[in-house]
């Protein structure tokens, strides 16, 4: 590996990518799928950027499946089947699949190929612009015994609370380093608080279960082959398909917490352990989840919320305290955890942004995401505008 050289490891990854892609594989194994670069921060990305991107890319390409990292896969990820594994034996990131190109100080990508090879591209891809950028913009951050006590601080807020936290920051991390260092400190000194990362390495690294689910695109891809109006639904019954008692928490906003509601029926609700939060005012929505829940006449005690937005240590303890003796939340920490260094962290999203569900048929369909917020939304504003007309929001 190069001195530049940032992922090192086919497993420094979001546990969800993987989960997905297995149900590609399962489902849609002749899917295909287009991503975008999205620089919501304006960041001015310095000169020849994107030459040592690609360097990275390279690299990359060599990274394989060791057999000590099956083995994880298999003791802690058992519902990950051996087929699924032997195809991620074969696996390799393939740089063809990626287009990278710098006008001045703007970066633009795009990545596009069969769903089930392109899915793994985005989180090690952000983490590594992340990274990138800190080293080239010479943006220095704040000690490592800095960084542990400002984890410390946040560990010692999060045990007071008596609260469920895990860590989910590796796409806009500062650092591969201070992951690490963060995640090491949470590991020796969480105790029961601690519950796990999302980073399937790291996760090996400290011998915890990865933790993570699914993610919007699994939703995005259902709106485009069978309509806005029941991809909720398909995509939580096929999910249930591919895992039955595995991985059962329900992504809630793709087309908003509304729309989702109308799709989460009583068999779904009751399958589904709970619900992740990921856009919007928090205690209105878990709210409105615990009116749904009494609706269906189940009790919300039973049920979680995992909470995934933008958090920190004062949202909170006000989340966990509205939550108390109604249902039961859990806390996914990203960039708080990740790069609380010192400087501005980086905005910016990679999301899909078009997909061909059939080979056979050559129209490539636009997909777009609506959130709970405006800000969140993603995809082409004409279709955006249509999705909100068919789905009367």
């Amino acid at each position: 590996m190069n001195e530049f050289a940032i992922v090192s490891s086919l497993l420094d990854n979001d546990f969800y990518k993987f989960t997905m892609q297995n149900a590609i594989i399962k489902l849609f194994p002749l899917a295909k799928a287009k991503y975008e670069f999205i620089n919501r921060g304006k960041h001015s990305f310095p000169k020849n950027f994107s030459d040592l991107l690609k360097e990275n890319l390279q690299e990359m390409a060599s990274l394989k499946l060791s057999n000590d990292e099956r083995k994880f896969l298999e003791k802690n990820c058992p519902y990950l089947d051996s087929t699924y594994l032997d195809f991620l034996n074969t696996y390799q990131y393939n740089p063809k699949e990626v287009f990278i190109s710098q006008n001045g100080k703007d970066i633009h990508m795009s990545i596009e190929g069969l769903w089930s090879s392109t899915i793994l591209w985005e989180v090690p891809l952000m983490a590594t612009i992340s990274e990138l950028y800190y080293q080239l913009t010479g943006k220095k951050c704040i000690s490592d015994n800095k960084i542990i006590l400002l984890t410390k601080e946040k560990l010692e807020k999060y045990k007071k609370l008596n609260v469920k936290i895990g860590e989910y920051g590796t796409r806009r991390r500062y650092s591969y380093k201070v992951q690490k260092l963060v995640l090491n400190f949470l590991k020796e000194k969480g105790n029961s608080v601690f519950i796990g990362s999302s980073n399937v390495h790291l996760s090996r690294i400290f011998s915890k279960k990865p933790i993570g689910t699914h993610g919007h695109e699994w939703v995005m891809f259902h709106a485009a082959k069978y309509g806005f109006n029941i991809a909720d639904q398909i995509a939580m019954e096929n999910w249930l398909n591919i895992y039955g008692k595995n991985l059962r928490i329900a992504l809630s906003d793709t087309y908003t917490t509304s729309v989702f509601l109308k799709n989460f029926d009583k068999k779904l609700a009751n399958l589904f352990e709970g619900v992740r939060h990921d856009s919007g005012n928090p205690i209105l929505f878990t709210n409105e989840i615990i009116k749904h829940y009494k609706k269906l006449k189940i009790n919300p005690l039973k049920k979680k919320i995992i909470f995934s937005d933008n958090l920190n240590p004062n949202k909170v303890a006000t989340i966990s305290s509205f939550c108390k003796k109604k249902i039961n939340p859990f806390f996914g920490i990203g960039t708080n955890f990740t790069n609380d260094v010192g400087l501005p962290s980086m905005n910016m999203v990679i999301k899909m942004v078009k997909t061909l569900p059939k080979t056979k048929k050559k129209k490539w369909i636009s997909v777009v995401k609506l959130s709970n917020v405006k800000e969140k939304s993603t995809g082409d504003k004409n279709l955006i505008s249509l999705a909100k007309k068919i789905l009367r929001i």
